[in-house]
């Protein structure tokens, strides 16, 4: 028992140091756009803005600027925050009686004095920059590598597969997948490969006539090039690219910008389709990546250049933009239930609900992470 022990720390902490710098620096970028969309906002409605943190913990180094707003990098990296004036912590929860003693001109800038509307927009401003800082990464690398092109071509089809039970032949060529346009052959494995379990309309050309075969995608364990474990849906159809056959077709602004926001709203209904198979129970709990699995992640996008660090980037982005909305007390989904609770009652909810609300969303922060930290841990140690 000891030699696992043993051979699992010497794996985490050999991986984790070659993981650190793409790990920070890509969770860098996220933090910085997440908190600077609270704080161009905040600026805008009017809000003194006291602190923009990137980590948390003790400071490291900062400046004020002009306003007053203290800039500093502190100790611990994992995150950030902005605090605004009327805030008793960084969780931007407040004290009733320093709100009842400020003066009408410390009002005026403080956060929690403002309507119901603009407290929402600062809220909302940071998950929103997330997905637009997203969709510009995708976007710039449309315009930047071009659009590539493979034809959905079927060269091979599994005996007894899914894609053979369906009726596929050999020669045919996918064309639409439940109504949506299919330019490539990986467009087809991208919407396969999330909808183990889910009936798809195939529409296919075959000897110059349009066919329609329904299928659904087998769940299965596949290794990515990393030698990661993912369950994916698979079709059972194999591809063989041909000399001449793939090409990069370049893209101007507005056609780059479409290809960044549909592959945001790919990672939305991706991550909800996920959850839905946890709920069901066709999902694998042990997908769910924590701090540690992300640094692997950037490690190995490190690896394989730059251009998978900036894809990685673009991901982790939309991903944390999504789960910060989700309604759960201390991140921002919750603030805005929070206000909802407000509209419909007339008035905020009391001081003693709001910090039980929070006491329960940093529970169930918690419990996550150390669930997802968990399964990190084992993942490594098995490989």
């Amino acid at each position: 028992m000891s030699d696992f022990f043993l051979h699992s720390f010497n794996t985490l902490s050999h991986g984790l140091l070659g993981y650190a710098v793409p790990f920070l620096f890509v969770l860098t970028i996220v933090v910085f756009f997440h908190e600077l969309g609270h704080f161009l906002v905040a600026r805008w409605a009017g809000v003194r803005v006291l602190t923009f943190s990137l980590g948390f913990g003790p400071e490291l180094v900062g400046f004020n600027d002009r306003h007053g707003t203290r800039w500093k990098i502190s100790a611990i990296p994992l995150g950030g925050y902005v605090k605004f004036f009327g805030d008793e912590s960084e969780a931007s929860t407040p004290s009733a009686a320093t709100l009842e003693a400020m003066t009408p001109e410390e009002r005026a800038g403080s956060f929690h004095h403002k309507k119901v509307g603009p407290r929402a927009a600062i809220v909302a401003a940071g998950p929103i920059a997330n997905f637009i800082l997203g969709a510009l990464i995708f976007a710039g690398m449309a315009l930047y590598y071009g659009k590539p092109s493979t034809i959905a071509r079927v060269d091979g089809v599994v005996a007894d597969g899914v894609a053979a039970v369906a009726g596929f032949k050999v020669g045919d060529v996918v064309v639409q997948i439940d109504g949506k346009p299919i330019e490539s052959f990986s467009d087809m494995q991208r919407i396969v490969a999330m909808n183990a379990g889910s009936a798809l309309a195939f529409q296919v050309k075959r000897d110059g006539a349009v066919v329609t075969l329904n299928a659904t995608p087998a769940l299965q364990e596949r290794k990515d090039p990393f030698g990661n474990k993912h369950r994916i849906g698979v079709l059972g159809v194999e591809h063989k690219s041909q000399a001449g056959e793939v090409s990069t077709t370049p893209v101007g602004y507005v056609e780059a910008l479409k290809i960044g926001v549909e592959q945001v709203w790919f990672i939305i209904s991706s991550t909800f389709k996920f959850l839905g198979s946890l709920f069901v129970g066709t999902g694998n709990p042990g997908e769910v990546s924590g701090v540690i699995g992300i640094a692997k992640m950037s490690g190995q996008a490190a690896s394989a250049g730059f251009q998978f660090v900036i894809n990685l980037c673009a991901v982790l982005s939309v991903s944390i933009g999504l789960l910060n909305l989700f309604p759960i007390p201390l991140l921002d989904g919750g603030h805005l239930l929070f206000y909802v609770a407000e509209v419909v009652r007339g008035r905020p909810l009391s001081e003693r609900t709001q910090e039980m609300g929070f006491r329960i969303g940093l529970g169930l922060v918690l419990m996550l992470m150390v669930f997802a930290t968990y399964n990190d841990i084992l993942r490594m140690a098995a490989s």
